[in-house]
């Protein structure tokens, strides 16, 4: 892609090219994804790299991405790009090392290599720094999908932030675990999941009664993966659904 043509691109995205449009289209999702900036962390020893969109007017909330068990592509980098159109300050992170999964059989590989205590560390680092940013306000919330969204309830227990939203990401943590949440919990999850059923959710619901935490949990008559165009599982209305609903939570939790 020349530098016209990704100019001409980036100009329609901020004109209000649908989310779900740049998402389902590469080329639109790698214009979207080059207007980000990296940014680097140094945790442990270990360098560990993240994707920045700043929105026009700052100081802004921040909302922190973790990509699904892909790894940090144009994808999610889009999604940061559309926060920031609507006014975050928006990182998505990476927990894969720069690899970017396009078979089945390699996420589940770079998925099982995570190492839990590493991650945590990188996503408290990340949280953190995002609230200390000098072009943010300080307020702070998280969204993570399939893989990430676990990782967006874990970031909030490990480090405290305004709001976490989940979508269809493993939730089976304790009472005790979960008193640690300093925000609301907002859960989107699917009917026919085979993975992250309901039986996890009511699990999880119920240490969060335990704990005395504030959630909602949304269900979707869908499967695993809904909000994500380039899925076979994927539906228009329900993933259009789902994003209102966590762009709405963002905006009473942050602002």
């Amino acid at each position: 892609m020349n530098e016209i043509s990704r100019r001409k691109i980036i100009s329609g995205l901020a004109a209000g090219v649908p989310l779900a449009a740049v998402l389902a289209d590469p080329l639109l999702a790698q214009a979207a994804a080059s207007s980000l900036r990296s940014e680097e962390l140094t945790i442990g020893g270990k360098s560990v790299k993240g994707a920045l969109a700043v929105p026009e007017t700052t100081p802004a909330p921040a909302v922190l991405l973790i990509h699904e068990w892909w790894g940090l592509n144009d994808q999610i980098k889009s999604v940061a790009a559309e926060f920031a159109n609507l006014g975050y300050l928006a990182l998505a992170l990476d927990l894969y090392d720069e690899k970017v999964a396009t078979t089945r059989d390699k996420a589940r590989a770079y998925m099982k290599a995570v190492d839990g205590a590493q991650a945590t560390a990188t996503v408290a680092a990340w949280a953190k720094w995002l609230k200390a940013h000098k072009q943010g306000t300080g307020k702070l919330g998280t969204v993570g999908w399939c893989f990430g969204g676990g990782w967006s309830l874990n970031t909030g227990i490990a480090e405290p932030v305004d709001g976490t939203v989940v979508y269809y990401g493993r939730v089976n943590r304790t009472a005790d675990d979960l008193a640690k949440l300093n925000g609301p919990v907002l859960g989107h999850f699917a009917a026919t999941d085979k993975w992250i059923n309901r039986d996890m959710v009511s699990g999880f619901e119920a240490e969060m009664d335990k704990a005395g935490k504030a959630y909602t949990s949304h269900w979707y008559d869908a499967d695993h993966a809904f909000a994500n165009p380039t899925s076979a599982r994927y539906d228009e209305a329900d993933a259009k659904l789902a994003w209102q609903r966590t762009t709405a939570f963002f905006e009473q939790m942050l602002r």
